[in-house]
């Protein structure tokens, strides 16, 4: 699709405007987010995510909003997986839950920032390298298989959050406190600047959300090339994060199959890039359309979740069950 740098600066101008107006109208003043509120929120940006798969429709045509929509609906359930770790980050730095908003809020910002990075990056070796595909495709096939095995192994304890290194230098390097103080970043004590933990949290959500960008932006280069596709689909998923983790938090824990799901999904575009590698090399090969691309997706996502609230019920039924006491 063609895009002029006019659209660019458009888009961006109004996922800033969006962004402010999420600020201001429900993240300025610290407050518990409640069901309500996150539905609520949740419900608007994936309309604002459909009204504007309906402008490439009429901007574009039927195969950049399809482009979109699949990539969106991937990039969102990838992002539902980040909520797992997300959980733990806030877990690990003991957020109050008043300030776990404004946490996530510029966390995502930071992701989205960094996400955009690649993103360019990444437009840059497809344009140029076409063999670059045999990577991103051999990369979501190992993913996936390694999801897999992760899924299937059985762990004993809890998980726990591991600081990458960026966080671990940043501690290292710049004084800080242990305890919050409200919304603030840095604080004075004593003559010294510290850092609060407001600020680690927020960069440990950023940073390690780019961790799990190294299989979503090659998944969605998977299924359309065109990089305002890329950022905007990425830009949708990521900006209805936060509402999402107030929304299905408490629910996570019965997505038992979620990852089973989402190795199918990587697994399927990981050969959707080989397939597509191999014809852009000259082989004559069959290639996966974004309308096949999109109703896999969608029926993987539906089947995942039907079957993990059956083994989820299931799981509630065995466990309420009296045991029987021999005679």
């Amino acid at each position: 699709m063609d895009v002029s740098a006019g659209l660019w600066a458009g888009t961006i101008a109004v996922l800033a405007l969006l962004i402010l107006a999420d600020f201001f109208i429900g993240g300025r003043k610290p407050h518990e987010v409640s069901l309500k509120e996150a539905g609520i929120w949740t419900a608007v940006w994936v309309v604002l995510a459909v009204l504007f798969g309906g402008f490439l429709w009429w901007y574009g045509g039927g195969q950049p909003a399809g482009e979109f929509f699949a990539g969106y609906i991937t990039e969102k359930s990838l992002s539902v997986d980040n909520l797992f770790v997300f959980i733990l980050i806030m877990g690990k730095f003991a957020v109050p839950r008043i300030y776990q908003q404004r946490v996530l809020m510029f966390g995502v910002i930071i992701a989205l920032v960094l996400r955009a990075i690649f993103i360019a990056g990444g437009a840059a070796l497809v344009s140029s390298f076409s063999w670059v595909f045999f990577i991103f495709g051999g990369f979501l096939i190992w993913t996936a298989w390694k999801l897999l095995k992760e899924a299937r192994a059985e762990e004993e304890g809890e998980e726990d959050f591991e600081e990458n290194r960026l966080l671990r230098s940043i501690q290292k390097r710049i004084p800080s406190t242990d305890r919050y103080h409200g919304t603030k970043l840095f604080i004075r004590e004593n003559g010294r600047r510290l850092m609060t933990p407001m600020l680690i949290v927020m960069i440990a959500i950023g940073t390690t959300d780019v961790l799990f960008a190294l299989d979503s932006i090659p998944a969605i280069f998977g299924l359309t090339q065109d990089p305002y596709i890329v950022f905007t689909a990425n830009a949708f998923a990521l900006m209805g994060l936060r509402q999402l983790y107030f929304l299905i938090g408490g629910l996570l824990k019965k997505l038992v199959h979620l990852s089973y799901g989402l190795s199918v999904i990587l697994g399927f575009i990981g050969v959707k890039l080989v397939l597509h590698a191999l014809h852009e090399a000259g082989v004559s090969v069959p290639e996966i359309s974004i309308p096949v691309s999109l109703g896999f997706i969608l029926l993987t996502l539906a089947v995942t979740t039907v079957t993990s609230l059956i083994a989820a019920r299931k799981q509630d039924d065995d466990s309420d069950r009296p045991e029987k006491i021999d005679a």
